[in-house]
């Protein structure tokens, strides 16, 4: 999986006040994380979590950008702090590639999180991201973590890749909001194998395929915002 990203170089006087660059202390070593800050009084705040490094992701990812506007600019009408964080070997975050042990990162960020804002937090993840924010969230290791979590955003979860088939039991027993969000054209996931995932996991739930959309949201990520926003809004009232 190729990832792609954008270039974050805000313009004087617009929100270049408001990003800061900071280190997580992780299980494999710093994490190198930004955060975006929100307004004082949001409820919430979010994570959102990058593709497969080996793929090319990083927290600087296109999909994983236009999510976090979502999250945090002022005209979605949010404003909430959102944290980004380069995976274990990622970027000039320590430690090495494991494909598993990743979600003990996406749980020291979750932490970091309830430690510095004390508020309900919204998770969301990006192909393999989603895949370890789910499996943080819901797994056995992310119960100690999961009164903190508010609902679940996973964007593009992959159910095939590399001529390996993904399955994620974990969805059946969590019962936080869950919003699966992919390309109708995902070449990493049919949409037969995410009504599956779907149909195997709890109560709250809802699949959004962007028609004409691929698993990178080339061309369509303004609808993919648009999709995100609304549920949140539905959700989060």
């Amino acid at each position: 999986m190729v990832s792609t990203s954008v270039h974050e170089n805000p313009a004087p006087g617009s929100d270049a006040a408001r990003l800061r660059s900071l280190y997580l202390a992780g299980p494999a070593g710093r994490l190198e994380a930004l955060l975006n800050e929100g307004s004082a009084g949001a409820p919430y705040a979010a994570l959102v979590c990058h593709p497969h490094p080996r793929g090319g992701g990083t927290m600087h990812n296109k999909v994983v950008y236009h999510a976090m506007k979502v999250l945090n600019a002022p005209e979605w009408g949010f404003g909430w702090p959102v944290l980004r964080f380069n995976f274990r070997g990622t970027g000039l975050s320590e430690g090495s590639h494991d494909g598993s042990a990743e979600t003990e990162d996406v749980t020291t960020a979750l932490k970091w999180l309830d430690a510095q804002f004390g508020r309900p937090i919204v998770a969301v993840g990006f192909s393999f991201g989603a895949a370890m924010t789910l499996l943080a969230c819901c797994g056995s290791m992310g119960q100690a973590a999961s009164p903190i979590i508010r609902a679940l955003a996973l964007l593009g979860l992959p159910t095939h890749a590399e001529g390996r088939q993904y399955q994620y039991p974990q969805a059946a027993s969590c019962s936080l909001p869950k919003l699966f969000l992919s390309g109708a054209e995902d070449q990493y996931a049919s949409e037969a194998d995410l009504e599956e995932v779907l149909s195997q996991s709890a109560q709250p739930r809802k699949l959004v395929l962007v028609r004409g959309a691929d698993h990178f949201f080339t061309g369509q990520l303004q609808e993919m915002q648009s999709a995100l926003s609304h549920w949140l809004k539905e959700e989060l009232p």
